[in-house]
């Protein structure tokens, strides 16, 4: 087995896991450029609760980024990605029907909560070697990248044929997308997290919290 490339299963597992951050990344993103127009015709729209829209998502991400990782460590990587995708679903679907502003925070603050991104990258640490794993942390962030730059061409066109709930319910499309992609694309890893310093530990977070450069 050659040490200079990916092999079959690095190749698979970075491709696989970059199409899954991108499908999910694409239709954050798509409401990007669109939301601060199509928000005003919800109900109770106010620039404040616009703004609470757009950042809820990123809130409940930033909150249970940590503690689903340490689930994924306990439980399986895939287990609480799909999970995680479901809870992201769920919140695309209260998004999608609800007609108020608050409905959209609401879902916007679910879809969050499905914060698969620190599962992902353990993932594709466990199925990767040392010496190759910069190469499959980069394919994933250029279809992150490639993701954005196609959400800003692709959110106008769908929100004006669909309207924003269309936008939503084209997200939870892609959800569903990335789950199948999980379950029977991507490679399966037998790996556990390794005891010590590769293993977030709970006693240790307060400390971390408190460490004003990383707060």
């Amino acid at each position: 087995m050659s040490v200079s490339g990916l092999n079959s299963i690095e190749k698979k597992a970075a491709f696989s896991l970059a199409a899954v951050f991108g499908l999910r990344m694409l239709g954050l993103f798509m409401i990007l450029p669109v939301f601060a127009i199509y928000g005003q015709e919800l109900i109770g729209y106010s620039p404040i609760w616009l703004g609470l829209a757009i950042g809820a998502y990123g809130l409940t991400q930033a909150l249970l980024q940590i503690p689903m990782g340490m689930l994924s460590d306990k439980f399986g990587r895939k287990p609480i990605i799909l999970i995680g995708l479901v809870i992201f679903l769920l919140g695309s679907i209260v998004a999608a029907m609800s007609e108020t502003i608050y409905g959209v925070v609401f879902g916007r603050a679910l879809q969050g909560m499905g914060a698969i991104a620190s599962a992902v990258l353990a993932l594709a640490a466990d199925l990767s070697r040392e010496e190759q794993r910069p190469k499959v942390m980069a394919t994933i962030g250029m279809f992150i990248g490639l993701s954005f730059t196609l959400a800003m061409v692709c959110g106008p066109i769908v929100a004006e044929s669909f309207g924003l709930s269309g936008l939503f319910w084209f997200t939870a499309l892609l959800t569903i997308g990335a789950m199948l992609m999980i379950q029977y694309m991507v490679p399966h890893s037998v790996n556990k997290s390794p005891r010590g310093d590769n293993v977030a530990m709970p006693d240790k977070l307060l400390s971390l919290i408190k460490e004003p450069q990383l707060f």
